[in-house]
């Protein structure tokens, strides 16, 4: 079924197609049209789950975590301030190796107040030990939360499903929705198989006794869960690629966590994420037929980074650029900031020079020519030597 909905919509379908037992979010701009179209199939009987209305971000993390602590599926998303509401939250359900899926509608963090898009929001955190992904399109958006699903519980892990604020969360686009058939035939149902020894109650843990060593009901061996937490982490790429590929099969698209546009001889490369992936891809083609040797490297999995594949993509390459909507303060683009890391690292290859622009902060549009303008630039000038090139600013757009 074909249908013209918003990027909150398709997040609520795609969360409707796998079932969760409980949902549980707190209205946040742009995020609130997802709990409400939830809420709204749970009345209709669309969605045979528990929707809890909940005081706060922080109760609604509680909530599902105990929820999935307790063997069912579980839903939940947020923006913003309420993730960072969120944030002790985050760390207790990766911990705990839960396989929580929240949809986080990209928006920044005040001050000053915006109530658009910016990615800093989910990933200011990555050290809490969630997968993330970060989408293109609406399609992508309700095609993610299907395969977030198969990803975290094959891991026993938190899946981040990311999408931009107004950009893809407001904005309509043909979207289509599997039948449930065929997502009930790529998505079992959530059996986990441990339990908390000596727990009177129905509660599982992920990581099998003999794993950990228990010495009474709870975890004494701290170091060893973070090991086995960081070994999952490790196996995450390959696991994406396989249920990737699976969903490919069955659906016919698909989404690798990193994917290359126009890349096979081109000296000039352009990593983006998110909605401006799109607006990118027109820009590539534009410049190519002015005989161009351009490329685009859509970076759709942010954590765990997925080094091997994006050293695969940029290596041999004349010349890098990256063009982001996040801002590490005083430091530089995130994403700038690993894929430096992923490509010189260890390295076997000469240094590539990287050229890092920070635009769209608040929601401010990255246009095509502006898209065009970094890539020309870094075409044409020097490697800079600030570690930020400001894109789209009144006075000095590509100078510190």
């Amino acid at each position: 079924m074909i249908k013209v909905i918003t990027g909150n919509e398709a997040a609520a379908y795609g969360a409707l197609l796998c079932r969760p037992q409980v949902i549980c979010a707190y209205p946040i701009t742009p995020q609130s049209r997802i709990p409400e179209l939830l809420s709204e199939f749970c009345a209709q009987g669309l969605l045979n789950g528990t929707f809890v209305n909940v005081e706060s971000e922080m109760a609604a993390i509680g909530y599902v975590t105990g929820a999935s602590a307790g063997g069912v599926r579980v839903f939940t998303a947020t923006s913003s301030q309420g993730l960072a509401w969120m944030h002790e939250g985050l760390h207790n359900a990766s911990g705990s190796r839960l396989p929580i899926v929240m949809v986080i509608v990209n928006r920044p963090l005040c001050a000053p107040a915006n109530l658009t898009t910016d990615q800093t929001d989910s990933l200011s955190q990555r050290d809490t030990g969630w997968l993330q992904f970060y989408c293109e399109s609406n399609q992508e958006v309700l095609d993610t939360v299907v395969q977030a699903y198969r990803i975290a519980e094959t891991l026993s892990l938190p899946v981040m499903v990311c999408m931009d604020g107004v950009y893809l969360s407001h904005l309509d686009e043909s979207v289509n929705i599997p039948d449930q058939e065929m997502v009930d035939r790529y998505l079992p149902p959530y059996a986990p198989t441990f339990r908390h020894p000596g727990y009177t109650y129905k509660v599982y843990a992920t990581y099998p006794p003999s794993e950990l060593g228990y010495r009474s009901e709870c975890f004494e061996d701290y170091m060893k869960a973070r090991w086995l937490q960081h070994k999952a982490c490790g196996q995450a790429v390959d696991t994406v690629l396989a249920v990737n590929k699976e969903f490919e099969t069955l659906f016919g698209r698909g989404y690798p966590p990193v994917e290359e546009y126009r890349c096979e001889d081109a000296e000039i490369v352009v990593v983006v994420s998110g909605s401006a992936v799109g607006t990118c891809r027109g820009v590539i083609d534009k410049m190519r037929e002015e005989g161009h040797n351009v490329g685009l490297v859509k970076l759709k999995m942010f954590r765990p980074f997925p080094r091997d594949l994006i050293r695969a993509s940029l290596k041999g390459r004349r010349r890098i650029a990256v063009i982001e909507r996040d801002l590490s303060v005083g430091q530089c683009g995130i994403f700038f900031q690993e894929i430096k890391w992923a490509l010189h690292t260890h390295a076997d290859h000469e240094f590539t020079p990287i050229y890092g622009f920070v635009a769209g902060l608040g929601g401010l549009d990255i246009t095509p020519a502006l898209m065009e303008k970094a890539i020309r630039f870094t075409m044409n000038q020097d490697p800079p030597q600030q570690e930020i090139l400001w894109l789209g600013l009144r006075e000095g757009e590509i100078s510190e």
